[in-house]
């Protein structure tokens, strides 16, 4: 497991965990009198897109449209792709062919 997303709001964070497939863990932390709330569990691309992280929402309207992009389309595209690589290294996942 790994952490996925802090929070601010207890209730947000228990429905993000509620959203999650597989082993998760939701843990507090307390600085002065601020609370915070991590998120830990499987990184995978089904809980970031359950999580709504990432644009992977949009990202998967685009894909339903591809015959028809436009050259914004193209370079939005290409700036989620940018960012979800970075994910990927950073949670040791492969982005899918199909997504590039």
């Amino acid at each position: 497991m790994k952490l996925l997303n802090t929070y601010d709001d207890r209730s947000e964070a228990e429905d993000a965990a509620e959203k999650l497939v597989g082993d998760k863990r939701l843990a507090s932390e307390r600085d002065a009198t601020v609370t915070i709330y991590n998120l830990f569990g499987i990184p995978s691309w089904g809980n970031f897109h359950r999580l709504k992280m990432y644009n992977l929402g949009e990202l998967k309207s685009l894909l339903e449209c591809r015959a028809t992009w436009a050259p914004r389309d193209h370079a939005r595209h290409a700036e989620i792709i940018e960012t979800l690589q970075i994910v990927a290294k950073n949670f040791e996942i492969d982005i899918p062919n199909h997504w590039a």
